[in-house]
């Protein structure tokens, strides 16, 4: 074996192991399902923290953020993260209180308090339905490494059957690995490994960022004449609006850009309410916390984290593009997520190589070990525990919990497979809108059900809230033009779309999903009012 790809593999296997032995050190001794969902409510916050930032920073965002550097080349992207310091600061002070006053394991269970079962299991299926999907989706994306480091090693590019394998071979270590620890150890290895996996994965984008800015001949003069101009607040802020339209041709401009200003600012507030507020999966490590308090000053931290890492990992896609520019590269991937890697295995030295695939697999065994427990939890908890076994025991419960980790595994390689396959036939589709668009179309309906809740006394019942989240889904599939997208690959076309109607992006999907939905739960009135528990 070659000596410098033995010192890589030995940092790859070291960190493996290292990652293992942690989880099941700080996981041992779970005896009932508040361990394995709640670590008993004793973790730090400032893990508590760092877990919230492992969890958000997937393999998606390691490789999916450089890309939208390279293939934008400004840092309009970043707008996104502004709604998110105003979300948390909303779900910090709406969602998590009534969380803690109902000592929920999992979060749909105020669902049931509220409006009745019936809300509660329809909630609880989408949240199942879209974690699994959007989880599988991005799990394929550290697969990358390996099919580029078998094109490095044997000199040629793996044809499309071979990347297929490596992509799902990839995935199944991965998935083993990650099921190992967070079956065994709870969110308590899901928190503590996380810690350590964000560490490493802000260390090794720091190292690349450094490294790729001295590679790049003349330094900053140089980035800046490729680039073609200074940078300015015109590469951070866009409008989306047109100057040369004028009237609702204008403003219907801005709705059908992914990044503007109004995006950032609006539609990302109602993004991260939905995915830090009614998701089992964020919302469930900031439940580890002693109290109210801490879970608050964790969750808002995180939220100025987001901003530098943002603006790192696209610094880096930036740079990416900046040095292909001076040192063209024929052999270059197609597809821009997967041109950081690329980089990092054929450009960095060896020993950081490793110390780079490493916080690759860092961040998508972070993400996916908490995406594993919470949907372990929240099947465990919302269905196993209310039909299959009633009067399960502590035990019973912590076993059917380990096992449901199991089969969410089997079901996250199974998504990460068929994702790997489209992206193989379409090397053009773009990671983040593939991710964000999963959860558009379900977690605006679910944010409008549970705001229902929390802002109305009277408003929502059982039957009116199934038939708003329906209603706010068809909205989305409507506004996203989604329906004839799926009737073009019959090669037709389900209706006209009209004139004044936008075409609206990713961003905006959960933001008027949420809006329909609300509207309409609040049509249903009940009878008597609801009183949360003193």
């Amino acid at each position: 074996m070659d000596v410098r790809l033995a010192i890589d593999s030995f940092v790859l296997v070291a960190y493996f192991a290292i990652i293992i032995f942690i989880g099941l050190r700080m996981g041992r001794k779970e005896d009932n399902l508040e361990d394995f969902a709640l670590g008993g409510r004793r973790i730090p916050w400032w893990a508590v923290l760092a877990s919230i930032v492992a969890a958000e920073t997937s393999a998606a965002t390691f490789f999916g953020t450089p890309g939208e550097g390279f293939a934008l080349r400004n840092y309009t992207y970043v707008q996104l993260t502004f709604g998110t310091i105003l979300a948390r600061l909303l779900v910090s002070y709406i969602f998590i209180k009534p969380y803690y006053d109902y000592k929920v394991y999992s979060i749909y269970e105020y669902l049931t308090a509220r409006f009745g079962v019936a809300t509660k299991n329809a909630a609880s299926a989408v949240f199942l339905v879209t974690r699994v999907l959007a989880s599988g989706a991005r799990l394929y994306v550290a697969a990358i490494a390996l099919a580029l480091a078998y094109e490095m090693i044997t000199g040629a590019r793996p044809n499309p059957t071979q990347t297929l394998w490596i992509y799902v071979g990839a995935s199944v270590a991965i998935v083993v690995l990650t099921a190992i620890y967070t079956t065994l150890g709870g969110i308590k290895a899901v928190v503590w490994t996380d810690f350590i996996q964000a560490s490493i994965m802000m260390g090794s984008a720091l190292v690349a960022l450094g490294l790729l800015y001295s590679a790049i001949p003349g330094g900053w003069s140089e980035i800046v004449q490729r680039h073609g101009h200074a940078f300015g607040t015109h590469d951070v802020i866009a409008t989306g609006l047109d100057p040369a339209k004028s009237g609702w041709h204008r403003w219907k401009g801005m709705f059908e850009v992914e990044y503007t200003i109004f995006a950032g600012l609006i539609a990302s507030t109602f993004v991260t309410m939905a995915t830090h507020g009614t998701d089992q999966d964020m919302v469930q490590r900031m439940l580890t916390a002693p109290d109210i308090r801490r879970s608050r000053r964790s969750l808002m931290l995180s939220g100025l984290a987001d901003i530098p890492i943002v603006l790192t990992f696209l610094s880096i896609g930036i740079l990416l593009w900046t040095y292909y520019q001076a040192y063209p590269d024929p052999t270059l991937p197609k597809s821009p997520s997967e041109v950081f890697c690329h980089f990092v295995l054929y450009k960095m030295p060896v020993g950081i190589r490793g110390l780079l695939i490493a916080g690759i697999f860092a961040t998508a065994m972070g993400s996916l070990s908490t995406a594993l427990n919470a949907l372990a939890t929240s099947f465990t908890r919302d269905w196993y525990q209310t039909y299959v076994n009633r009067h399960a025991t502590q035990a019973e419960s912590l076993r059917a919990v380990r096992a449901a980790t199991v089969a969410f595994s089997v079901l996250m390689i199974i998504v990460s497979s068929l994702t790997s396959y489209l992206v193989i036939i379409r090397p053009d589709l773009r990671i983040i809108p593939i991710v964000l668009g999963i959860f558009g179309y379900t977690y605006g309906p679910l944010l409008g059900v549970f705001l229902c809740g929390m802002f109305t006394r009277r408003g929502g019942t059982n039957t009116g809230n199934v038939i708003a989240m329906i209603t706010g889904f068809v909205a989305v599939a409507i506004l996203s033009n989604l329906i004839n997208n799926v009737a073009g690959i019959f090669g037709g076309i389900a209706y006209a779309t009209p004139w004044w109607l936008p075409k609206m992006e990713f961003p905006w999907w959960i933001c008027f999903g949420t809006i329909v939905t609300f509207l309409v739960a609040i049509c249903f009135r009940t009878e008597h009012a609801h009183q949360r528990p003193t």
